[in-house]
């Protein structure tokens, strides 16, 4: 019955052998695992899968046989009516939303203080007030191209300003990773070299000294090898990237593991005039951007991890971040990160599908002289291959 399921293995690219399948099928015979499809998982690939490498191509060949087979006979759960309610709020014709009016930063931040000091009373679906569920540039739960969210979670991601105390999580370094191909991916960057005293033994260079010397023992040193690569690498947090954790937190993890010589700070959004270490006390310990930018030699290898997705002013416009008003446009601060660190990429999480939809990705790709990669295997494969060099 899984002839079919090892085929499915072997057209995927995995380079599985009859007696490995053999021993899956010993195994199964012997009952070593319950009946379950995740114990029968990690079976199958403990003994079909000889090569970390692998995983990823076995992963999908898994998912695509066994696909909605716990699934099938369970009950689908009734969509509430709220989320119905909130959908329908947003579904505008792309002629309604294109004629939507823009304010322009400067008439908004205007608009809305006009606003504060007229508006009484709760109000809902309007085009004017500061509300939820219609076309204002002020509340939330409705479209607008650009406007300041107040209240309550977005969806468009195009505010301009967010009305609210936000919090966000540190990413998880211990997280243990759900693939090891990004860690096979990352190795790609580092780069060894022999230095200092001779404090190692060289084994295949005494191998052959010894058999030249007739079998008398010649025994070689050579220097300790080390690590050399220095990896900064500067993390987005919060907001739209709370779509992407589980993906980072497995970047995060794999490069705290492979790059012995690693820094890292979070950001939100866009880079600014501060960075942080932990997300929970983000206001009360920050670092100097500047500091940062001192701290390091050029040689080290930047690395940003954001969606890049956010209003364009907070990129191109000072005062344009969400939190607070930065005196300096965050495409300033970029251009400076991408001068003094001549190797940088930027991994982005978001779908590539997507990216022509969102300007922002658009005006991030431009100041990063198009070195913006996908957060995917060949996406990380290229982009350390380009910092390799």
């Amino acid at each position: 019955m899984l002839i079919d399921f090892f085929y499915t293995v072997k057209q995927a690219g995995v380079p599985a052998s009859i007696k490995e399948f053999l021993t899956l099928l010993e195994a199964m015979d012997k009952q070593v695992i319950s009946p379950s499809l995740d114990e029968f998982y990690f079976l199958s690939r403990l003994t079909l899968v000889k090569d970390e490498a692998h995983f990823d191509k076995f992963d999908r060949a898994f998912g695509a046989y066994f696909k909605g087979i716990e699934t099938i006979f369970e009950k689908r759960p009734e969509i509430p009516l709220e989320w119905l309610v909130k959908q329908l709020q947003r579904d505008l014709t792309p002629e309604q939303k294109a004629a939507i009016e823009k304010f322009g930063y400067d008439k908004l931040m205007d608009r809305l203080k006009q606003l504060l000091e007229e508006q009484k009373e709760r109000h809902e679906g309007g085009s004017k007030w500061i509300g939820t569920g219609g076309v204002s540039p002020f509340g939330h739960g409705g479209y607008n191209p650009e406007g300041i969210r107040i209240g309550g979670k977005g969806g468009q991601r195009s505010a301009v300003k967010v009305w609210e105390e936000r919090q966000y999580q540190d990413y998880d370094g211990e997280r243990e990773l759900g693939t090891r191909n990004i860690k096979v991916a990352l190795r790609r960057l580092r780069r060894f070299a022999r230095e200092g005293l001779d404090e190692e033994l060289a084994l295949d260079d005494t191998i052959r000294a010894t058999a030249s010397n007739a079998g008398y023992l010649d025994i070689r040193m050579q220097p300790e090898r080390k690590n050399k690569i220095k990896v900064l690498m500067l993390f987005d947090v919060g907001g739209s990237m709370d779509d992407h954790i589980a993906r980072t937190e497995e970047l995060f993890s794999a490069a705290r593991t492979e790059f012995k010589n690693m820094e890292f700070f979070y950001f939100h959004n866009c880079v600014y005039d501060y960075l942080w270490k932990n997300n929970r006390r983000r206001h009360a310990e920050r670092f100097p951007t500047w500091d940062v930018l001192r701290k390091y030699t050029p040689d080290t290898k930047l690395i940003f991890v954001g969606d890049a997705t956010m209003s364009p002013y907070e990129i191109v416009q000072p005062g344009g971040a969400v939190e607070y008003n930065n005196a300096e446009a965050g495409a300033e601060w970029l251009q400076r990160f991408t001068s003094t660190f001549p190797h940088f990429v930027w991994l982005n999480p978001e779908p590539e599908g997507l990216w022509q939809y969102r300007q922002s990705i658009a005006l991030i790709r431009q100041l990063m002289n198009d070195r913006m990669f996908p957060l995917t295997m060949d996406g990380l494969e290229g982009a350390m291959r380009l910092l390799s060099k």
